[in-house]
């Protein structure tokens, strides 16, 4: 008898609790649905958001390699104030909120150094603007053209068509080499002749070439001159400028061209030889 007592005592405990968390499920019932519909409302918000603000920028003045970056911070940003929202509708006080958000931005500043490196990267090219879109540059002896600034990466592609992913934290601490920040450019090549060659003959076939190739500027004026006694060879320096996107096509056609007139007047070009003198 005693023991029935006690079980149907702990069968109304047992009722009672689970009757007051069914009231309380029901009354933050309507609560809960709304905060997830805020939620979802506010997540389909966001893309459309970005969308317009990515449409609005690439027709704006903003360099098309930030577009990318800016969309991708400001996308974080808004993703935070939606769940911050449904949080708050759900009764989460703000703050317990704000301490979660610091304490997990500590954890996440300290294990993810790197990347937090790389966000402020990011903003440092973004406003310093070292480059823009299109741009051919050369980071850390990687030459490429820039095709945009992610949040963490800037992508390059090279002239072999291999894209390359680089830290922002790097870019922005790198040193850099812009060519297409100029209209012109200057190509600087050398050409090595026989001692037994005459170089004046040598200079005046190089001059010819010049003034017959339509890619050379003549303002400032070709520089073609004697630059060295080599061991095997006098080296013949020259200095054109060029339209910044011709540089390599005159680079090859001065190639090319110096080659046949070298050969058509009797220019040798030497390779290294050494002369041995035996005495007996």
């Amino acid at each position: 008898m005693f023991i029935t007592k006690e079980v149907n005592a702990d069968v109304e405990k047992a009722s009672t609790f689970f009757d007051n968390l069914l009231d309380r499920i029901k009354s933050a019932l309507p609560t809960l649905i709304f905060a997830v519909i805020v939620f979802i409302i506010g997540i389909v918000a966001v893309k459309i958001i970005t969308k317009i603000i990515s449409r609005f920028m690439k027709k704006s003045t903003v360099d098309n390699a930030a577009v990318a970056f800016l969309v991708s911070f400001i996308r974080v940003v808004l993703y935070t104030i939606v769940i911050v929202s449904a949080l708050t509708l759900v009764g989460v006080p703000m703050s317990s909120i704000i301490a979660l958000i610091g304490a997990a931005g500590l954890a996440v500043s300290l294990a993810l150094q790197n990347y937090l490196s790389n966000l402020a990267g990011g903003f440092i090219i973004l406003f310093s603007k070292p480059f823009k879109s299109g741009d051919m540059i050369e980071i850390d002896s990687t030459t490429g053209q820039i095709k945009s600034i992610n949040i963490l990466y800037t992508k390059m592609l090279t002239s072999d068509n291999k894209t390359v992913l680089i830290p922002n934290g790097k870019v922005a601490d790198a040193k850099i080499i812009n060519y297409s920040e100029m209209p012109t450019r200057r190509l600087d090549m050398t050409f090595d002749i026989s001692y037994s060659n005459d170089f004046e003959k040598a200079k005046e076939i190089i001059q010819g070439i010049t003034d017959r190739n339509k890619l050379v500027h003549k303002d400032p004026e070709p520089l073609i001159r004697l630059g060295a006694h080599k061991e095997s060879a006098l080296e013949i320096v020259v200095k054109l400028w060029v339209a910044n996107d011709k540089y390599y096509e005159l680079f090859y056609d001065m190639s090319e061209a110096v080659k046949r007139e070298f050969d058509k007047h009797g220019i040798e070009i030497p390779y290294n030889q050494l002369d041995v003198h035996i005495q007996k």
